[in-house]
């Protein structure tokens, strides 16, 4: 059962409305998604996911397939199925293939060894408070991965931690299917609707703020 109240826009506190305003132009189901629709509870924390997707979503020495990528690895230590769902349907649309997908997912390494060495970074990071073995770092930039872009997939992980650890803390229902599971189905109207509108409400770097 969810902790926290969710909001419309209509009885959103008023710094919320603004920021479910925007979010709500990428919902074909007419409503906020719950995990936006909860945070607007506390508007700081709707502020703050705002605000770190744009960030993460801002052109930099990372493409979108590897950003979604690292955060959906990423969100695998926080087992949130709603964020898996949201992020397994991200990527797929941004490129990655069904079996990628599973081993993104299921720990296992994808797109070859260059990524496998990033992957294991942000995997770790994921599951250590952030700490990252001398191993794991020097592996990376061996492979050929710069400081720079190194720095950057914090800004993924960061999202899904936040993202994924807010949906844990609230309990958030999930209201979109998860196409990791075979079968899977969304609660109330609009699953496909809802599935389209997760892809484009979450997405770092697909639509705008």
């Amino acid at each position: 059962m969810s902790r926290i109240p969710s909001h419309t826009i209509n009885d959103a506190p008023d710094a919320a409305r603004p920021l479910l305003e925007n979010l709500l132009q990428f919902s074909p189901t007419g409503k906020p998604l719950n995990l936006h629709a909860q945070m607007a509870h506390a508007p700081a924390v709707l502020e703050a996911y705002v605000g770190i997707r744009r960030a993460t979503s801002s052109p930099g020495r990372l493409d979108q397939r590897t950003r979604v990528a690292l955060m959906l690895a990423s969100a695998v230590a926080a087992g949130s199925q709603y964020a898996l769902a949201i992020l397994t349907m991200l990527a797929a649309r941004a490129g990655w293939g069904s079996e990628d997908v599973a081993a993104l997912r299921s720990g296992k390494d994808a797109g070859g060894e260059k990524f496998a060495r990033l992957l294991r970074v942000v995997r770790e990071a994921s599951t250590s408070a952030g700490r990252v073995s001398d191993a794991a770092w020097d592996g990376a930039v061996q492979a050929g991965w710069s400081q720079e872009e190194l720095a950057e997939a914090f800004g993924c992980l960061g999202l899904s931690v936040y993202t994924s650890f807010f949906l844990n803390y609230a309990a958030t229902e999930l209201d979109i299917p998860d196409p990791g599971v075979v079968g899977a189905s969304a609660e109330g109207a609009g699953a496909e609707g809802a599935s389209a509108s997760a892809q484009a409400s979450l997405a770092a770097g697909t639509g705008g703020d």
